[in-house]
């Protein structure tokens, strides 16, 4: 997977996430899942997977017929960024202010998310 050089737009994200979730894929399998969510044209679908491929962030399998995109910038690596950028400009660096208003608002996390947490929380601790 490639480092991410830019960020991804919404609609880009939107194309990550079905690559993310179903691996490589058609335009047309792309376009089926976004239409479900939002009324999308199939050239516009074509479109930002051609420029998400010029811009680093998908790759193309030209071997085949329909040309199949996947993902080439990891989950992680676009997440790691983008809440690296929210933290900086949103809570002036301050990841706990970030962590104590995404468990104040909205619904409640579940008991495996709890656990999850405090054993990062260990083994941040443990770190010091």
């Amino acid at each position: 997977m490639r480092k991410l050089s830019s960020r991804p737009t919404e609609a880009e994200l939107s194309i990550l996430a079905v690559l993310w979730e179903r691996g490589p894929c058609a335009v047309r399998d792309v376009h089926e899942v976004l239409q479900a969510e939002q009324s999308t044209g199939y050239t516009t679908t074509l479109k930002l997977l051609q420029l998400m491929h010029a811009k680093g962030l998908a790759i193309r399998d030209e071997t085949q017929r329909a040309h199949i995109y996947a993902a080439a910038v990891a989950r992680n690596k676009v997440e790691t960024q983008m809440v690296g950028e929210l933290v900086s400009k949103l809570f002036g660096g301050s990841s706990s202010r970030l962590v104590l208003q995404a468990l104040g608002s909205g619904s409640p996390a579940s008991k495996r998310e709890i656990a999850e947490m405090k054993a990062l929380l260990d083994e941040l601790e443990l770190r010091q």
